[in-house]
């Protein structure tokens, strides 16, 4: 018999443990893309209010972000695959439970958002517990290749689900929508049942909790690239995403022809993304992060044009770009975490820097607005640009950050006090 070898650039595929988390990471992405689409419907034909739709989806954003060191910790001190499972189930009782609300026609504003919060609940402990399970199911030398593979699936998901949303709201109807993001969770939760991480699984004896938090916060403070990077990442979310996803609808509305350019824009973002994920399948910098700051300049252009209202034929290329630089930049640094973070702590850094990602973005989200109307649409909008540019090069002039190579340190294995085979 002859076995079907894969290229060389997904070969992390053939590995059967990291096979298995990638499928159930698609199969859930998928679903959650389905969601923004299906969730906003079904919220403005039972309300018809968009204050509403924000409490909702709020709901589930909020204890994402102020849960998610809680999450990191207990990570950390727990097998981290039983935890993601948990969590799956949990997201799976969520979403059915809204689905077979809204199927009925029995639904109440209350209930959906008390849903979301519990689904939101969920996302914070499965996250870190995520991060640090892919090093568990991959040789060091594919680790790369597996965090662009799930940035393919996670970009792929952005593109398809709002498609398949589409789909199942012109035949069925929202409800239905909600009921498939369920099933993806439970499917999720099937195949990490299966999965048997290589090694052992950190598990903690005799130390409490704000213990185990103080431990996660010093790995991060005493690595300056690493604290540098999260506030950089804190203001490029409040500052440069906050304007541009709530000013850049509004620009399109104004000048470029409707909600239809609008979509253009964030799926020509997806494509992009695609890209450089893909990209990351084969190229590995010497100098991560280095790299990664130079891409991430890559965001302001799309902005500027936004800002000066020009054409989409201008705008839509400017996005791709955008796109590629956040595809490739997020698997450089997934990368690098994982390979430069001890293993027993990297979901607690994970969550740290999941909150210095998430936390300040409502914020950016709920200034815009006001901040546009007092200085103007164009002028909000070449800040954040400035604001990108000008923090992203303070960045480069940090040692650490110019010149960290890629690959993970020489070091002794972790030794743990449970073994994963029996997760």
């Amino acid at each position: 018999m002859f076995a079907l070898q894969l290229p060389e650039s997904i070969r992390a595929l053939e590995e059967r443990q990291f096979r298995l988390v990638f499928t159930a990471q698609a199969t859930s992405v998928l679903g959650d893309n389905v969601v923004p689409v299906a969730l906003a419907i079904a919220v403005l034909h039972l309300t018809g209010s968009a204050t509403d739709l924000g409490l909702v989806l709020a709901a589930r954003t909020v204890p994402a972000i102020l849960l998610i060191l809680i999450g990191g910790v207990w990570a950390d001190r727990l097998p981290r695959q039983r935890l993601m499972i948990t969590s799956d189930l949990v997201h799976f009782t969520s979403q059915a439970l809204m689905a077979a609300l809204l199927i009925g026609g029995v639904a109440r504003l209350w209930q959906l958002i008390l849903l979301q919060v519990v689904h939101g609940t969920a996302t914070a402990f499965y996250r870190p517990a995520a991060t640090g399970l892919v090093p568990q199911t991959i040789g060091r030398d594919r680790l790369q290749q597996a965090n662009a593979l799930l940035f393919l699936a996670l970009s792929f998901g952005t593109i398809a689900g709002p498609a398949v949303a589409g789909i199942l709201l012109l035949v069925a109807s929202a409800g239905w929508a909600i009921a498939l993001d369920a099933l993806t969770f439970l499917a999720s939760a099937s195949l990490l049942s299966r999965l048997r991480p290589i090694g052992y699984v950190e598990v903690s004896e005799g130390r409490g909790f704000f213990s185990d938090l103080a431990r996660g916060w010093n790995e991060v403070r005493s690595r300056t690239w690493l604290w540098v990077t999260m506030l950089d990442a804190a203001i490029f979310q409040c500052a440069v995403l906050g304007s541009f996803y709530v000013l850049g609808p509004l620009v399109a509305e104004r000048s470029l022809g409707g909600s239809s350019s609008w979509a253009a824009i964030l799926t020509a973002f997806g494509i992009g993304a695609v890209v450089g994920a893909g990209a990351a399948l084969r190229w590995r910098p010497r100098h991560p992060l280095f790299v990664l700051y130079v891409l991430i300049r890559g965001v302001a252009p799309v902005i500027v044009l936004s800002a000066l209202g020009a054409a989409l034929w201008l705008i839509v290329p400017a996005e791709v770009v955008a796109g590629l630089g956040m595809g490739l930049g997020g698997t450089l640094w997934e990368t690098t975490l994982q390979q430069r973070i001890p293993t027993e702590s990297l979901s607690r850094v994970s969550a740290y820097d999941w909150m210095a990602s998430g936390a300040l973005r409502p914020l950016g989200l709920i200034a815009a607005g006001p901040v546009a109307a007092a200085l103007g649409v164009e002028t909000t909008l070449l800040a954040a640009a400035a604001i990108l540019v000008s923090s992203s090069g303070l960045a480069l002039f940090v040692p650490s950050i110019r010149h960290l190579v890629g690959g993970a340190p020489p070091g002794p294995p972790v030794t743990t006090l449970e073994p994963a085979a029996e997760t």
